[in-house]
């Protein structure tokens, strides 16, 4: 089958082969035939190292398809059965999903998928980027990994809520919390950004300004809801105009730099919520002095998937589709296929696109 390789971390480009083969079911798996995957920027961190990823890989986490064939222990999904990609599945049984209410913490399934190979080319076995692996016509999952869906929703469309709609819309809604009426900055309008962009406006803010140093993304970003959208150089200005000396209700960082997390921190006011959703590398750091810590209040939290529970959130997201309150067909800027994977990652470094979905 086809599929596209990372062969080292540091690579810019994937191969691409034609000969891949999945390894054998176990019976906690389902065999998915991957109809649509979207391009995310993480793919491109893992290729750089900024996301840990052991090569070689089939990169790909977001994804949808049908399922082909299930484990002998699966009893909940079947052959035929239409689902979502999850790339950090909740067990269902441990203290983050059952007592905490926070299943996209829980880790006991993801680090075993992400530790097996999935995959097998000349003789080497592969891993699956993040446990997925997307980038391929099948893959290999866990049961949990999956989420069933109606079969009349399009493939392409639900294959955005496995990662950067749910990270987004998720950040928006269920980790910062965002509350009508309030004034919300969000720093990045690529991919995640815009699904911020859009969580913000079903929460009901009432200024959105969306930052981006990419000109052609202001009026994308204006398109998707915001009130407001300006280049880094003049965020100063709209944040005085808006909320005087105060700053922002909310500040969502969608960029994974360290400098622009502590600008989403400084943009934000005295006893706001200062929310990281970009992915950083580990060895970068963010610098704050222990007075302004105490002084200003802040709420500074990360978001890890939206701080999703997938098994609900997924479907919530999907009725807000289903009656036009998330725009999810106009975050596709493009539709290639995977023989295109590595003009399509540059797109993804140089700002160029939203959203771009692989078809097989």
């Amino acid at each position: 089958m086809l599929a596209a390789i990372m062969r080292e971390v540091g690579d810019t480009d994937l191969d691409v082969c034609d000969d891949v083969e999945v390894l054998d079911l176990r019976p906690d798996d389902v065999s998915i035939k991957i109809t649509h995957t979207g391009v995310c920027h993480s793919d491109v961190s893992a290729l750089n190292g900024t996301i840990p990823q052991a090569p070689p890989a089939v990169l790909g986490h977001e994804g949808a398809g049908i399922i082909e064939e299930v484990g002998d222990d699966v009893d909940d999904l079947a052959p035929g059965d239409h689902v979502i990609v999850v790339w950090s599945p909740p067990c269902g049984e441990c203290a983050f999903c059952t007592g905490r209410n926070q299943p996209n913490l829980c880790s006991n399934i993801t680090f075993g998928a992400m530790a097996r190979t999935k995959f097998r080319h000349d003789g080497t076995e592969l891993f699956g980027m993040a446990g997925a692996g997307t980038f391929a016509e099948k893959t290999l999952m866990p049961r949990q990994g999956v989420v069933k869906i109606d079969p009349d929703i399009p493939l392409d469309v639900a294959s955005l809520i496995g990662c950067g709609v749910m990270t987004g819309a998720g950040a928006a809604m269920n980790t910062a919390k965002i509350s009508p009426g309030s004034s919300v900055v969000i720093i990045g309008a690529g991919g995640v950004g815009v699904a911020a962009i859009q969580g913000a406006r079903i929460a009901g803010a009432a200024e959105i300004v969306a930052v981006d140093k990419n000109p052609a993304k202001l009026d994308e970003a204006i398109a998707f809801g915001a009130t407001h959208a300006v280049l880094p150089e003049d965020l100063e200005g709209v944040k005085k105009e808006i909320t005087g000396r105060d700053g922002f209700d909310y500040a969502l960082e969608c960029v994974g730099v360290p400098a622009l997390m502590r600008t989403a921190y400084d943009m934000t006011r005295r006893g706001g919520t200062c929310c990281i959703v970009g992915v950083g590398r580990m060895e970068e750091m963010v610098s704050f002095n222990a007075f302004e810590l105490f002084y200003n209040e802040k709420t500074l939290v990360g978001s890890y998937y939206g701080g999703t529970d997938v098994r609900s959130d997924f479907h919530r997201l999907l009725r807000l589709w289903k009656h036009g309150k998330l725009d999810l067909e106009g975050m596709i800027t493009r539709r290639i296929t995977i023989d295109e994977i590595n003009p399509a990652l540059e797109a993804v470094r140089n700002g160029e696109v939203v959203r771009q979905v692989i078809e097989f």
